[in-house]
């Protein structure tokens, strides 16, 4: 029994180093995809210069203005980076020559102690590429499960009804993320940002951010739904499987609204500041969405610790 509870402690802390590790990488992915959307609506609102330049553009660590050429420019080290405090003073260098092409750029002053942080930027670009493929890769099984489910009345009953509405959610899920950040880079590429183009790709940013939000609620109700059933089927019933669908498809996809709305309205009032809102600058906004999501953690833990 004790090493029983030694080894359900080690998989816990192990798990929750994962999930830590993972929430920080998630975060920076924002903070820099968050500069990166800074950068670019900034290129795209300042007027034009006239005459031979250094262009501005992104360069995947900093964002850099026109240059004059023959001259140094030099920016402040990107606020993404995780050690920014320490570095907050130092700027990134970079020379435009003569005939208008940037030079590499100097970064000694915006780095820690490894010097190979000095490609950071281009390791961000390289980790969302890899969790794109990892979506990408879990739609398609996702729609292969879904599809068999569906095509197969033999498998039709209540436990993979349920199934069916799991799968759903998180196709749903991957498919809004990666609309998302398809949006996310056209943005980058609208010539003026008064255009209705630019207008209606920003609308349709923050609806797949929005339908993220919800689907990730549904996710876990559903998974919460999963457990319910499964208690349900240790006890006596009164009601019929169909009776208890109905209740089903309230919880896995009615209760995701009633959090998802508010956070929408408190988030276009108080801060409607991000083309596609993937940052969550109060915190308090933010736990309008979450809490709900330790609800279902928590009463899904308490189905399965009093089962049988």
């Amino acid at each position: 029994m004790s090493q029983m509870c030694v080894l359900l402690s080690l998989l816990t802390l192990s798990g929750y180093t994962q999930v830590s590790t993972a929430k920080s990488l998630k975060l920076l992915m924002e903070q820099w995809t968050s500069y990166k959307n800074q950068c670019s609506q900034s290129i795209i609102t300042t007027p034009p210069v006239t005459g031979l330049v250094c262009n501005r553009t992104f360069d995947q660590y900093a964002c850099w203005p026109d240059g004059l050429p023959g001259t140094t420019v030099n920016v402040s080290c990107p606020w993404y980076l995780p050690w920014y405090r320490k570095v907050q003073q130092g700027v990134v260098y970079r020379v435009c020559s003569g005939d208008g092409r940037w030079a590499p750029k100097n970064t000694s002053e915006c780095e820690q102690d490894d010097p190979g942080q000095q490609h950071y930027g281009s390791i961000l670009s390289k980790f969302r590429a890899m969790y794109t493929v990892g979506y990408s890769l879990s739609l398609g099984a996702l729609l292969l499960a879904l599809g068999i489910l569906v095509s197969f009345r033999k498998l039709h009953c209540m436990r993979n009804n349920i199934h069916m509405n799991l799968f759903s959610s998180f196709i749903l899920r991957a498919v809004s993320i990666l609309i998302k950040d398809a949006l996310l880079d056209s943005l980058s590429l609208t010539l003026a940002p008064g255009a209705d183009t630019h207008h209606q790709t920003v609308a349709g940013c923050r609806i797949a951010m929005v339908m993220m939000q919800y689907t990730v609620i549904a996710n876990n109700y559903w998974l919460l739904v999963e457990g319910i059933y499964l208690h349900s089927l240790l006890v006596i019933t009164v009601f019929t499987e169909r009776n208890y669908f109905y209740i089903y498809l309230f919880i896995g996809w009615g209760a995701p609204l009633i959090f998802v709305l508010p956070w929408v309205i408190v988030k276009y009032l108080y801060e409607n500041e991000e083309w596609c809102w993937e940052r969550n600058i109060n915190m308090g906004y933010w736990w309008i969405i979450r809490s709900p999501i330790l609800f279902a953690y928590l009463v899904s833990f308490l189905f399965h610790s009093r089962s049988p």
